[in-house]
């Protein structure tokens, strides 16, 4: 849809949602995201927590990753298509981010270096928001997603060892209750829920889609 066509109450919802986070987001860094002591609210299997002890998993490595929104007047969200020949999770829906390392001054500079790195996103067309739950995965990362309000004018080079798409998908339909399918796979035998988000024949599940149902919950839960 071109700008020129946005709805009234299109463009009113993208109001609403910036407002609601500004006023509801913080750059505050919990200190569970260095200190696995520490509890965290949300992860993997935060549909059911008993599972992390019978899975045998725990996650140590901090890591960031950026949720970008893009600022039209019927905003979106930019995501990846990680490499086909990546060893881990290839071809899956992501984030641009990763690794935070020792010389990151935050974890938000850590996601943008990332994002910068895999497709290319100059740091300066981006305004932090703030960051939304710390996130533990069972590939054993402690992610804490940084949500970041992205220009529109943005041109973007990707990486080919890394990603082999970045695509945009309308804010509306990601923080749409009706969208937020549950679903269920056994992992090491053991059953595991996880929230899915399927759009236009791309298949947004997993740690992106239960980020996604975060970034929901804070903006819009009581």
């Amino acid at each position: 849809m071109s700008d020129a066509t946005v709805s009234g109450e299109a463009i009113a919802a993208g109001r609403e949602f910036l407002a609601r986070a500004r006023a509801r987001l913080t750059m505050d860094v919990p200190d569970a995201l260095t200190d696995p002591t520490k509890p965290a609210r949300r992860g993997d299997m935060d549909l059911d927590p008993d599972l992390w002890v019978r899975a045998g998993v725990s996650a140590t490595r901090p890591a960031a990753v950026l949720i970008g929104v893009v600022a039209r007047p019927e905003p979106a969200i930019l995501f990846t298509q990680r490499a086909a020949h990546l060893p881990s999770h290839p071809g899956q829906i992501s984030f641009p981010g990763g690794k935070i390392d020792k010389n990151d001054a935050s974890p938000f500079d850590a996601a943008m270096r990332e994002a910068e790195e895999e497709i290319g996103l100059d740091p300066a067309l981006v305004e932090p928001l703030g960051y939304l739950d710390l996130y533990l995965t069972m590939s054993g990362f402690r992610v804490l997603p940084s949500v970041g309000l992205v220009q529109p004018g943005y041109e973007l080079t990707l990486n080919a060892n890394e990603v082999d798409d970045a695509f945009e998908v309308p804010l509306a339909f990601l923080i749409e209750p009706a969208n937020h399918q549950r679903k269920r796979w056994e992992w090491r035998g053991i059953p595991r829920d996880y929230y899915e988000m399927p759009y236009e024949g791309r298949r947004i599940w997993g740690v992106t889609a239960g980020i996604l149902r975060n970034l929901y919950e804070r903006v819009y839960g009581d």
